[in-house]
């Protein structure tokens, strides 16, 4: 039978992700030996009764998942629930769940017995789009985002596209800022092609969802092939996360993942605008038909000096200023270590002064009004948790 999948290459394993079309994959999971089942709380509520309904209760961990379990602590309260099964080196770790269940899970799986099989489903519309491949698990440490980890990728990836049904708006959204992101920076055309898939995205078209996802996975792949630890080229993925990273932290996570790499973005290209290395047809075009209608979070208020300070503690710095990956009109990206805090401070000011509040949008999606908008989403067959 011929399997719909991408190979990842690895320099700890290869691995595969494969796009599965229907549920039966779980079965075919729950029946192998020595596998302990670790599940988001909200997504096995959610599916306990449908997919799920196969997982072997036996073998089960529920776990409640928010940002603030995302700690060695958690890490070491499933090392006592994992340790109860009496598990043996040819442990096969399953987790199901979006991308906090994968840096906890993935991060356990790598340190048990010095690292055991893990397997991952995910769930969440970001975590199926990106950070899924890679091979990286992180935790938070106090306010910092993301200072723990190990590079320990799973041995597969199961992309089932049925779990998005039932993804919150907010949750829907932050995946679809990584997409963005991710065709951002694969040029023009893969740009254009988001825009013009915009409006199916927001219906959650399944075909559409796949070959983007498709897509993302295929840019991030080529990023991650010849840079897995993160030394240079791979760099460039952070584009909308050292601002957007220091939001998180300095809101409390009052936002979500890729929401606030879409406001990170936002930040990014205003800076290069000002530095000349993108001009102001080009930030306006992005920020206006790709950035602006998919930043769909309300902002909470954003504390400056507590933003630059987390800025200032990013694990990305590597000189005595803050990094930053901005867009150049080329589309291609560009990596500094070198923008001083006033600067920074000065682009978080301007950006907060003329849009305190997320302004009502009228021409989302290509004109059809603030009614249009609200209609996509009550009839776009997403069914919000």
């Amino acid at each position: 039978m011929c399997v719909d999948k991408i190979t990842i290459k690895s320099n700890i394993k290869n691995y595969n992700v494969v796009f599965e079309s229907e549920d039966n994959f779980l079965k075919e999971l729950s029946n192998l030996e020595n596998s302990i089942f670790i599940v988001d709380e909200n997504v096995y509520n959610l599916h306990k009764g449908g997919c799920l309904d196969v997982l072997p209760k036996e073998r089960l961990i529920i776990l409640k998942i928010s940002e603030d379990k995302k700690t060695i602590q958690t890490v070491c309260e499933l090392y006592e629930m994992i340790m109860k099964f009496a598990p043996r080196k040819n442990l096969n770790l399953i987790s199901i769940g979006g991308g906090i269940t994968q840096d906890v899970t993935g991060f356990v799986a790598s340190t048990l017995y010095r690292g055991v099989n893990w397997i991952f489903v995910p769930t969440t519309l970001l975590a199926q789009v990106d950070s899924c491949i890679g091979a990286k698990t992180s935790l938070n440490f106090n306010h910092y985002k993301n200072l723990v980890g190990t590079f320990y990728p799973p041995s597969e990836i199961h992309i089932y596209p049925e779990f998005l049904r039932t993804l919150s708006r907010g949750d829907f959204y932050s995946g679809v800022g990584e997409m963005a992101k991710l065709h951002i920076m694969n040029g023009e055309n893969d740009t254009k092609a988001f825009i013009e898939d915009l409006p199916l995205i927001d219906k959650c078209d399944f075909d559409v969802l796949l070959k983007r996802t498709r897509n993302c996975l295929n840019i991030k792949k080529s990023y991650i092939e010849n840079d897995e630890f993160d030394t240079g080229r791979r760099n460039l993925l952070n584009y909308g996360h050292c601002f957007g990273h220091a939001i998180e932290s300095s809101t409390d996570f009052g936002i979500s993942h890729g929401q606030a790499v879409v406001l990170g973005m936002i930040l990014a290209n205003k800076y290069a605008k000002q530095i000349g290395i993108l001009s102001a047809e080009n930030e306006k075009f992005v920020r206006e038909k790709v950035l602006e209608p998919i930043l769909v979070a309300q902002i909470p208020e954003i504390d400056v000096e507590k933003t630059i300070k987390a800025m200032g503690q990013d694990k990305k710095n590597l000189g005595k200023g803050l990094a930053l990956v901005m867009l150049k009109d080329n589309y291609e990206l560009v990596k500094i270590t070198d923008l001083t805090e006033k600067n920074a401070g000065v682009i978080l000011k301007s950006y907060m002064s003329s849009n305190c509040q997320n302004p009502c949008r009228t021409d989302v999606f290509g004109g059809g009004g603030l009614l249009e908008y609200i209609k996509l989403f009550l009839f776009s067959g997403v069914r919000y948790a």
